[in-house]
């Protein structure tokens, strides 16, 4: 349970960055991309984009493939799903929550 917590934690965390956000919309598309490709129309360095995906590496987001000399970046769409049943149950338990609290007022 407090793995899982803590896996969760991260993934939000890397997702709390604007940047890291653009990547992975620029990742979202299936193909995977080097760190150039994702640098255009960027006014980060290279260095600052490797830093960026790193934080999405380590919270499972995206993974690296060796591709020759480069490494090519993509993104992992399972993380986002845990995420996403994660967030229902938290949703539904709200809904509960608040159908009690205007049961509670009503009566």
């Amino acid at each position: 349970m407090a793995a899982a917590a803590r896996d969760r934690a991260a993934i939000f965390a890397a997702l709390g960055d604007e940047t890291r956000l653009l990547l992975i919309a620029k990742l979202c598309s299936g193909q995977p991309h080097s760190i150039s490709e994702l640098t255009l129309d960027s006014k980060l360095t290279r260095q600052a984009i490797t830093k960026h995906l790193r934080v999405l590496q380590r919270a499972g987001i995206v993974h690296g493939v060796r591709a020759g000399r480069e490494k090519r970046f993509e993104f992992d769409p399972e993380p986002m799903q845990e995420i996403k049943q994660y967030l229902d149950i938290v949703s539904e338990q709200w809904d509960q929550a608040l159908a009690r609290l205007k049961s509670f007022v009503e009566d």
